[in-house]
């Protein structure tokens, strides 16, 4: 079987307009939801992406029906067929374990396969295990997957050590149809989080957020359907926006709120980038250069880890040093080696750098980089380990003198929206596998 892979050209600037849909982030997260309604949700701005396929194939596998026609989807609810998540679908993402809780409610049992997902580091079940248990739930841990059972869920006080969204999201979905009131301490608050609330809210949950990162949920007996129409991702937001940034040109995004970006925006105009920003788009551009800057991750309202990837990609194009700290996932920085063999000036530390010390400081995690700007980058032969690391390496070859051959590119696929039709529109020559075959 061919491989496929995208064959980029370095064009000069990037510049253009990008519509951004849906978060991959949310899209999934409002399809599981839509299985504890007695009525069809629908979701609208759904993104194109493998995420979705997924998703949908999950929960037609335990008896829902789910309809798609363009950016529209639409769950239906029926009775659970099957309370088991195939093991077809082990490793592929995170979602099967956000089933539990509503598999759960709806049939009183229910398995999962392990979760997958991008190699970015460790994402222990425990916290959405130690949460279901507080429930009322009996989990077991099995090297195949999770098995839980419960006649009924009934409200309870979780404390998160970690503002987890995946945790969250898990306590949200088992919640909103347990026995009383559940509160949540040191919730995770990412817009993601808000918008599942809000559709949840919709349906007819009982949902309120108080200081100091607590949810509140009173467990109501039956939830309805929902309509909803989901606001543009912020991740693919941002990288668009460096996409200009990174090679001298400029890119107006559309569909996405500038209160998702608030903190992006200051960092970049941190680092020399001048905005414009109207009700319908917001664009970016660096006329007179890039200057380095020190970036710590962190949890929202925090510079979102996702956002590093194409940062760290920008940071070899600012005149200077820059720092990098990364505090939510231990391996982030995986995919540096890549951008390495095209010529970045990168050195990765298990130091934290940047930043106060995070909870990996006395780890051997390799968390921080200081990144040497400006490298003149090369063209080179990479493999995306996973997607926002894709979204770096195009980023990357975009940039670089020569070209580039991308492989393992099903991982941006699966988390952006029609990215081959969105960088060709700003001016990228871009090959992907099915036009390299059909050269001569």
């Amino acid at each position: 079987m061919t491989e496929k892979l995208w064959e980029i050209e370095p064009s000069g600037p990037l510049r253009g307009d990008v519509t951004v849909r849906g978060a991959k982030n949310a899209v999934s997260k409002h399809m599981v939801a839509a299985m504890l309604g007695a009525e069809p949700s629908t979701v609208r701005n759904a993104p194109d992406v493998g995420e979705v396929g997924i998703t949908a194939g999950m929960l037609e596998h335990v008896g829902m029906e789910v309809e798609r026609t363009g950016g529209e989807i639409t769950v239906v609810p029926r009775p659970v067929a099957d309370p088991s998540v195939g093991k077809a679908f082990t490793g592929l993402n995170r979602i099967p374990i956000l089933m539990l809780g509503p598999l759960l409610h709806l049939a009183g049992e229910a398995f999962v396969p392990l979760v997958g997902g991008d190699p970015i580091g460790r994402r222990p079940v425990d916290f959405h295990v130690a949460a279901l248990r507080a429930f009322g739930a009996e989990v077991t841990i099995a090297e195949d997957g999770i098995h839980a059972r419960a006649s009924r869920l009934v409200g309870t006080r979780v404390e998160l050590p970690y503002p987890s969204v995946g945790a969250t999201e898990t306590v949200l979905l088992a919640a909103v149809r347990a026995e009383g009131k559940t509160v949540i301490r040191n919730a995770a608050t990412e817009p993601e989080i808000i918008e599942l609330a809000l559709f949840l809210q919709r349906m007819g949950a009982r949902i309120s957020f108080a200081p100091d990162r607590r949810i509140v949920v009173e467990g109501v007996e039956r939830l309805g359907g929902a309509e909803t129409r989901l606001a543009g991702d912020r991740i693919e937001a941002f990288s668009y926006l460096v996409a200009g940034l990174v090679t001298g040109g400029e890119v107006r995004v559309h569909g996405c709120p500038q209160d998702r970006l608030v903190t992006a925006i200051t960092t970049l105009t941190g680092m020399g980038a001048r905005f414009e920003i109207t009700d319908d788009w917001i664009m970016a551009s660096a006329p007179d250069g890039l200057r380095p800057a020190a970036v710590q991750t962190d949890t929202h309202p925090g510079f979102a880890t996702d956002w590093q990837t194409p940062l760290m990609v920008l940071f070899t194009q600012a005149d200077g040093m820059s720092v990098l700290h990364e505090t939510v996932y231990e391996n982030r920085l995986a995919y540096v080696p890549a951008l390495q063999s095209m010529g970045a000036e990168i050195e990765v530390y298990d130091t934290c750098l940047g930043g106060p010390a995070c909870r990996y400081h006395d780890t051997p995690a390799l968390h921080s980089a200081v990144v040497r700007g400006v490298s003149k980058l090369r063209g080179g032969d990479v493999t995306m380990p996973d997607i926002r690391a894709g979204f770096s390496a195009v980023l990357a070859a975009a940039v670089a003198e020569g070209p580039s051959t991308l492989r393992g590119v099903h991982h941006i696929e699966r988390g952006y929206h029609r990215p081959v039709e969105q960088f060709r529109a700003l001016g990228l020559a871009l090959k992907d596998g099915r036009d390299a075959s059909r050269r001569p």
